[in-house]
């Protein structure tokens, strides 16, 4: 059975430039040369008969079932890890391990996360990137970033960002589509779900005080960076969260419709860490580092 996986190389190397959306980064994370990742990408596309990117000009998209292997690969290669580590009893003062979810981390944490190391540079930082809510009690992981309702069973959280959502599409798509020039003009688009968000598109017609006609299916995606790299894509208009969408829109790779109807989200971005660890000085190096991050964030609309 095992003799049909893929070199575990060539894994690594697709996983770094999913999350990070570039070969020459995931090149210089893995310590090896852009023509080795590209080479190992291709071989793992050749191995699974799918491409897993589409390559555009000057950038690289996931496709539909690369994004859907990422997932997997992502959440694999991170229990591997951990179990890993956890056979080691690798306990150094120099690692922080940080959990998130695989759209927080592809479409925000990932590309800032150099801004950390700078600031920290004793700090041997890795990412841990799955949806799952990790056990923060086993030692693997010493903080989490969450998407969630800012409770978490054996916890403590606290809120770092808000999330509001509301319509995108790329540029090319707006223009096809007559410019859209108001909220009932969506109705005649397709529209890209998030599967599992309760301010969904029926939510956000009604808080835009649109009478719908019709219904509002669409192709739906388990993660919302699935369907932001959609709506780039050209395929329709997604109801974009706030925090996933603005580093697209201020690449010009997506255009918010109508900003100025913004529904709040019924989850934000909490740091999550063991109950008692809140002055732990990694939980802190975070903290701080995350509440700068965030306050240039939000002091820069986009």
């Amino acid at each position: 059975m095992f003799d049909r996986l893929p070199p575990l190389q060539t894994l690594r190397a697709f996983e770094a430039t999913a999350r990070l959306l570039s070969m020459t980064l995931a090149a210089e994370e893995l310590h090896v040369t852009h023509g080795a990742v590209s080479r190992h990408v291709k071989t793992l596309e050749t191995h699974l008969g799918v491409p897993l990117f589409r390559r555009l000009t000057r950038r690289i998209v996931l496709t539909d079932q690369g994004a859907e292997f990422h997932a997997a690969v992502a959440r694999l290669l991170g229990e591997l890890t951990r179990e890993a580590e956890r056979l080691r009893g690798n306990d150094s003062a120099s690692r922080m391990t940080i959990s998130t979810s695989v759209s927080f981390a592809s479409k925000w944490l990932a590309s800032r996360l150099h801004n950390l190391k700078a600031l920290h540079p004793e700090l041997d930082v890795h990412l841990d990137v799955t949806d799952l809510n990790v056990d923060l009690e086993d030692g693997l992981v010493d903080v989490a970033v969450r998407y969630g309702g800012g409770r978490y069973v054996g916890a403590q959280s606290e809120r770092i960002l808000e999330e509001f959502v509301t319509p995108v599409c790329s540029p090319r798509y707006r223009d096809e589509m007559g410019g859209l020039p108001d909220p009932a003009s969506l109705t005649r688009c397709t529209l890209l779900h998030e599967a599992r968000m309760l301010a969904n598109w029926d939510q956000w017609f009604a808080f835009a005080g649109v009478d719908r006609r019709r219904s509002v299916r669409g192709p739906a995606y388990s993660h919302g960076s699935m369907a932001i790299e959609a709506a780039i894509r050209d395929e329709g208009v997604a109801l974009g969260r706030s925090v996933l969408v603005r580093d697209d829109l201020m690449a010009g790779r997506l255009v918010a419709l109508f900003p100025q109807i913004s529904l709040k989200a019924e989850r934000g971005y909490d740091l999550v860490y063991r109950v008692g660890s809140q002055n732990n000085p990694k939980v802190n190096a975070l903290r701080d580092w995350l509440s700068a991050e965030v306050h240039r964030f939000l002091a820069n609309p986009g």
